[in-house]
């Protein structure tokens, strides 16, 4: 008689908790500050698939003005939006063609610290025990250790690629992740629907991964979207710095180049100021995101 009763129940309780989640999901969609985020990321997203058509030159090509001069330092025109650099490349270009680089740093490492962190959390929120200690003293020593020395380490020992500066930021990153996640995953877990799910015999993993884990889901997006901005400051850091990868054109190499060549002093202004700018704004978005989610940190604010 009571597997009869319970049986529509559960349906009808797990359809009421998607329609609210759904409620909050869209209410923060409606948020100011995560509108403003994703505008942002979604106009570098379209900028580096069309970059192609939007670039006039080749980045790396070497440009003569019409009398067979070197095309060195010119000022903005028409011909060339943000002038040319000290070695007469278009600059336009290279910013537009330069968010290709950072944008996959920004994706690639956002990606693997959700993954890393809402696994490591997943599991150390649910089992308990000696997993949660032994993972959670590394997340300590994680945070612990200096971030950009601990990249430039890692890409002069590994080779100065992007692969390897995202995988120093995912190395990095996930503990703040886990750690939330973590403390969610502690309350989900006396909850009624994974009781019922213990109840019909289900296995630990299927619960964490079935039952436990879409409900975390929100929080692995924020701190995505977090360390989107972290990666691209990251990379762009470490070109600055010059350990990147030369042969690679991204807002940070460009610094890098229009420090180097002390565009500074000659005024050109157009040639270092556009990098800074995206850099500044993609970091900025994964700030308005983070505010306009802020509910999923703090759930108790739906409250008041």
């Amino acid at each position: 008689m009571a597997s009869s009763v319970a049986t529509p129940l559960a349906p009808a309780a797990g359809a009421k908790r998607r329609r609210r989640k759904a409620g909050v999901l869209l209410a923060q969609l409606r948020d100011p500050y995560a509108l403003i985020g994703a505008s942002i990321y979604l106009s570098f997203l379209l900028v580096a698939i069309f970059a192609d058509r939007l670039a006039s030159y080749d980045p790396t090509e070497i440009l003569f003005t019409e009398d067979g001069g070197l095309a060195s330092a010119l000022p903005p025109s028409p011909a060339h939006w943000l002038g040319t650099t000290n070695l007469g490349r278009d600059v336009f270009s290279q910013l537009v063609l330069g968010a290709r680089p950072s944008l996959f740093v920004g994706v690639t490492a956002a990606l693997a610290v959700a993954a890393i962190g809402t696994v490591v959390g997943l599991i150390t929120g649910y089992l308990g025990g000696i997993v949660d200690r032994v993972l959670m003293r590394l997340a300590d020593m994680v945070l612990g250790l200096p971030f950009l020395p601990f990249v430039i380490i890692t890409v002069a020992l590994l080779g100065p690629s992007l692969r390897n500066i995202v995988l120093a930021v995912a190395l990095l990153l996930w503990p703040n992740a886990a750690r939330v996640i973590r403390s969610q995953v502690l309350t989900l877990s006396q909850r009624p629907f994974v009781e019922a799910a213990r109840v019909t015999g289900a296995s630990e993993w299927r619960i964490i991964f079935v039952h436990v884990a879409p409900n975390v889901l929100p929080l692995s997006f924020l701190y995505g979207s977090i360390a989107v901005g972290w990666a691209i400051l990251t990379q762009a850091s470490v070109s600055f710095l010059g350990f990147g990868d030369t042969g690679v054109i991204s807002w940070g190499t460009m610094l890098q180049d229009a420090y180097a060549s002390q565009a500074l002093d000659r005024g050109q202004y157009a040639w270092f100021v556009p990098p800074g700018i995206c850099i500044v704004l993609v970091v900025l978005a994964g700030f308005f995101v983070s505010r306009g989610y802020e509910e999923l940190l703090f759930p108790k604010l739906r409250d008041e």
